[in-house]
Order: structure tokens, then sequence, then C-alpha cells
């Protein structure tokens, strides 16, 4: 790239890099139950592009809990359910999306380009998912949900951890975010990155398009991936 830019491409992992069944979400709510003793209600709940605080908060509010009252046990909670994703996630449990060890293989052998993750995951769940995926050796830096509640500010968290990592700034269109829910797209946005969906994750291709990212591709395993990340050419889905 010119001047030597190098991209910083950051990756969402449940429904982007990998699936975990269900398996998460129930280790979470166990927790809830464990440490507030209520029933968090799932079944009314979609956890698609929510931090993992946001997720706690907006479940007890379901249940009547204001978030003074459940703030001060988030820590608690939080420590139950990365005890219980550790013993709910062999590596067998773990299911490694299409194109995902592909495109982070091809991604890992070129010069100019960065790899992190952005997730809504606190950073020790995100790190046993990808370690259970065998993908750890691609990411050496991200922002978590254990950075920042709002995933709005993400962007900024990784941008500032790559720059020290790296001795450069990722400025602009330099960062690309991938992630397969609205919420990705929108985090991208907020940072002034270049945002690439995935139709991976459950959320309707025809909700995703309607967001306009710069790009829109039904897997990582789509032919035009590497376009999409590295060129901004748009995948099929966005006119």
């Amino acid at each position: 790239m010119r001047n030597g830019a190098r991209r910083l491409i950051l990756f969402d992992v449940d429904g982007t890099l990998i699936s975990t069944q269900g398996r998460a979400g129930r280790a979470l709510a166990s927790a809830i139950t464990e440490v507030l003793g209520v029933s968090a209600p799932m079944e009314r709940y979609r956890l698609s592009g929510k931090t993992d605080p946001q997720i706690v908060f907006e479940l007890m509010e379901l249940c009547g809990w204001p978030r003074e009252r459940v703030a001060p046990h988030l820590g608690r909670i939080l420590e139950a359910y990365l005890s219980r994703l550790d013993a709910a996630l062999p590596s067998e449990h773990v299911n490694v999306l299409p194109g995902v060890r592909e495109v982070l293989g091809a991604l890992a052998e070129r010069d100019d380009v960065r790899l992190g993750l952005l997730t809504g995951n606190v950073q020790p769940g995100a790190a046993l998912k990808v370690e259970r995926a065998g993908l750890s050796r691609y990411f050496e830096v991200g922002a978590f949900g254990s950075d920042e509640e709002d995933r709005n500010l993400l962007v900024p968290v990784a941008r500032a951890r790559a720059a020290a990592r790296w001795g450069q700034g990722f400025e602009g269109s330099l960062t690309v975010v991938v992630g397969d829910a609205e919420a990705d797209v929108r985090c991208a946005r907020a940072g002034g990155a270049r945002a690439v969906a995935v139709a991976t994750g459950g959320t309707p291709t025809e909700v995703l398009a309607a967001l306009g990212p710069d790009a829109l591709l039904p897997t990582l395993a789509d032919p035009s991936v590497l376009g999409a990340l590295l060129d901004g050419h748009p995948g099929p889905g966005t006119d």
C-alpha cells in the first residue's frame, strides 16, 4: 500500500469465526442463575452483536432488575461464566465457520496486513474460544467487551493497541471490521472504519444489506473475500 501503510483487519468471534452452538449462551445463563438466583429469559433475547456486560444487564432488565442492582454482581457473574465456558467448550464443540482457516492463513502471509479481534466477549472468553478453535496464533491484539460495554467504542481501543504493537496508526479505511451482526457494521461506522459483513451468524442478509456495509459476503469462503477485505471490492449482495 502507499507509503508502507498496512491494513488492520478486526474480526468478530461468534458467528463470524466460530459457532459454539449455543453453549456459550447457556454458560452465561447458568452463571446468572448461580449468582443472582434468577432464570435468565434467553428465549426472549438475541445475543448477537452484544457485549457480555451488556447481555447481563439487558437480560436482568427483562427480569425487572435495574442496572444499579445488577452492577455490584457483574464481576462474580462473569467469573462464574468463564468457569462454565471452560468446561462447556472442549475443542470438538467449537465449530470453525466456512472459509475462516483459509482466509486467516492467506492474510497472515501478507506483510501489508495486521490481524486482530473486535468482539463483545470479555477478553478471557474470547481467548478461550479462539484457542479451542485453533486460531489463537493469528491474533496479537484485540478490543473486547471487558474494555467497553458499548461496542461502538471498541475500534479506537483496537487501533491504540495495534499502534502500540506495530508502531503505526490505522486510521480511517486502514481499519476493517468484519462481523456477522448489525452491531458490527454500526461499530465500524462509529469508529470510521470499513465494514465487511458476513451472513454466517443468523442475521438475515437483507438486514445486513440495509445498513450499507462496504461489502457483504454469504460466508468467508466466498471467492471475493480477499478483495472485499483488502481492496474494498464489494461482495455479492451489495450494490
